[in-house]
């Protein structure tokens, strides 16, 4: 029974600690999808292959309402 209760006390700590990760995942998704559609966002990833360096222009064709 001790065992038991100390698998369940495990898997609640790591459901608490998946769940933390998903709520930080969400705020950094969030912020970066305001900024998308706030602007133009350009990423640049380099290829793992060739080394090059690709640049990755993302804008949005949501017009945004200014507040007041």
């Amino acid at each position: 029974m001790a065992e038991q209760d100390l698998e369940i006390e495990q898997i609640v700590k790591r459901l608490d600690m998946l769940n933390h990760r998903l709520d930080s995942m969400d705020s950094v998704i969030t912020s970066l999808v305001e900024r998308v559609m706030g602007r133009l966002l350009t990423m640049e990833v380099t290829c793992p292959k060739c080394g090059e360096i690709i640049q990755v222009n993302i804008t949005s064709s949501v017009r945004l309402r200014g507040k007041g």
